[in-house]
């Protein structure tokens, strides 16, 4: 999933953030605030798109570990 064209999680909130603050604090003309809203709307669903994935692994993780043989140890992770 991440490239140099995709940004983290991390990259992608944050720019998401300042979005939407910009979009908050207004006097923008209509093309810039529509323009704004685009670009949130891809941020965040990329954020989602990440989520979803960790999800996934998190499943996939917690599904191992109930496997019979797969949780011995005692070890949280």
């Amino acid at each position: 999933m991440a490239d140099e064209k995709t940004p983290s999680y991390e990259q992608a909130r944050e720019e998401l953030t300042d979005v939407v603050r910009r979009l908050e604090a207004g006097g923008l003309t209509l093309e810039q605030s529509i323009e704004l809203w685009e670009r949130g709307e891809k941020l965040a669903a990329l954020c989602e798109e990440w989520l979803q994935g960790a999800r996934v692994k998190l499943a996939a993780a917690m599904a191992r570990r109930a496997e019979p043989g797969g949780g011995q140890d005692d070890a949280p992770f």
